[in-house]
């Protein structure tokens, strides 16, 4: 865990990789309780028997429940002190290279692209996350999201 006073420190972390945050199982509870909530129940994530004899050959979590997890993820890295309030502000974009099967750990770094003055007292961060799989070369997700931070 990094934690930045303000946001000087945090203009200091630009070019810096931060974590790794601890890896995480992604159990077919948590892929069939996503599913619940976005219901989305597309058999490859919730028919165990059906996606056996898929292409993943079992279940693999969607694309936007991996995504999901960097909030946690991303929590356990940085923490933001002296501050009044930081946000999401978005995504400039995500891929997701290589599938997650249920059964798999995996964990987040990320690296701090820019740290830009937007408006008085206001930083926008903006990051490359990386979602990894353990033991797989390929990541499960990339992804560059911005923040905003203010004093």
């Amino acid at each position: 865990m990094i934690t930045v006073n303000g946001l000087d420190e945090l203009k200091a972390l630009v070019g810096r990789e931060l974590g790794p945050s601890s890896w995480l199982e992604v159990t077919q509870d948590r892929v069939n309780a996503f599913a619940e909530a976005t219901n989305d129940h597309q058999w490859i994530h919730v028919d165990v028997d059906r996606a056996a004899q898929g292409p993943f050959g079992g279940t693999i979590a969607h694309g936007y429940l991996t995504l999901s997890l960097v909030i946690p993820f991303f929590s356990e890295i940085l923490r933001v002190e002296g501050i009044k309030m930081g946000v999401n502000y978005g995504l400039d974009k995500v891929r997701f290279p290589s599938p997650v099967r249920v059964g798999s750990k995996i964990r987040l770094t990320a690296t701090v692209d820019a740290v830009e003055e937007v408006a008085r007292r206001c930083v926008q961060m903006s990051l490359t996350f990386t979602v990894h799989i353990d033991g797989i070369d390929k990541p499960a997700c990339v992804a560059y999201p911005i923040y905003r931070y203010y004093a």
